[in-house]
């Protein structure tokens, strides 16, 4: 059955998601729901330094939005943030340095954070691609430590604040690759079988989705959504997918194409109109399942997720 999402899958991501896709789909935007003032509002975006995460953070500061980018790296953090100060002309970029695949450093930054700051807007971005099964100093498999793990928490520990905001949202960047996955509660850190790191960042992924409808159901004072870039030309594609790369350069969307909806997600009247939960592609909601592909799971598994990630991240809790 995987081979059929695989292939159905492809498919669909060439006539979608490649820069074509992309412009087919820009016909049909409202160039005003991007033509917002945001000073006054605060927003974090982890995986800021790079690709869809800086893209989105220009975009943002662009427009007077204060910019929190969570990165991990000191050194490209700061250059990215001069880079964008100096674009945007806004001096409220700050650089907050924090791995998102070390749990006790992402609740330790997460609590002081809400102590003494606004947030209105959570961009879940960062997100890595280990091909060799690899584990972190915490014992976790890498993939997930970063994808699913730290999404979790950060998520967790900001909705005090979050929720104490006007209009406050989290936009998590998923993958259509996750279309390809039925939810594997039973292996959560690929310890089964011969590991594949593309599998399993396309299973974080929709571990992802699985939580941002959860969180929307639960938490209906925020609104939630994830969301596919598409296929954009970016460091991390070029590095953790370096066949893909070579074989579509042609045809990926820029930074700024697969930054598009998060940005709309993030800022637009019309994004918030939106029902909360759901998944988008190219500021439209779409579908969470290929037809026939049997990927749906039950509650009780999306139950198990959860009650999985709670306790992992208990372990870790300053």
């Amino acid at each position: 059955m995987s081979m059929f999402r695989n292939a159905v899958w492809f498919v669909k991501g060439l006539h979608e998601y490649t820069k074509s896709g992309y412009e087919a789909a820009a016909k049909n935007f409202v160039a005003a729901d991007l033509e917002v003032n945001l000073s006054g509002r605060s927003f974090m975006i982890t995986g800021a330094n790079s690709g869809l995460g800086k893209a989105t953070a220009q975009e943002i500061a662009n427009r007077g939005g204060t910019v929190h980018m969570v990165c991990r790296n000191k050194g490209r953090a700061d250059a990215a943030k001069e880079e964008i100060v100096e674009c945007s002309k806004n001096q409220n970029v700050h650089v907050h340095v924090v791995d998102m695949s070390c749990a006790r450093q992402v609740w330790e930054f997460a609590q002081n954070f809400v102590q003494s700051n606004v947030l209105n807007v959570l961009i879940n971005n960062a997100g890595c691609m280990v091909n060799q099964r690899e584990l972190t100093e915490e014992g976790l498999e890498k993939n997930f430590a970063t994808n699913t793990l730290g999404t979790y928490i950060l998520t967790t520990a900001l909705l005090p604040a979050l929720q104490k905001a006007e209009d406050p949202r989290v936009v998590t960047v998923s993958s259509g690759g996750m279309l390809t996955q039925k939810l594997n509660v039973d292996d959560l850190q690929c310890e089964k079988g011969t590991f594949d790191g593309t599998m399993a960042y396309a299973q974080n992924k929709r571990q992802q989705v699985v939580l941002t409808e959860r969180w929307a159901a639960q938490y209906k004072d925020v609104h939630f959504s994830s969301m596919h870039p598409g296929w954009a030309d970016t460091p991390a594609v070029q590095s953790s997918m370096p066949s893909f790369h070579a074989k579509m350069q042609s045809k990926l969307r820029t930074e700024a194409m697969g930054a598009d909806t998060i940005v709309w997600l993030a800022v637009a009247a019309a994004a918030a109109r939106q029902p909360s939960g759901l998944f988008f592609q190219d500021r439209r909601a779409v579908a969470t399942h290929l037809p026939l592909a049997f990927s749906r799971t039950s509650s009780q598994e999306e139950e198990r997720l959860l009650a999985a990630l709670s306790d992992l991240a208990l372990k870790f809790k300053p």
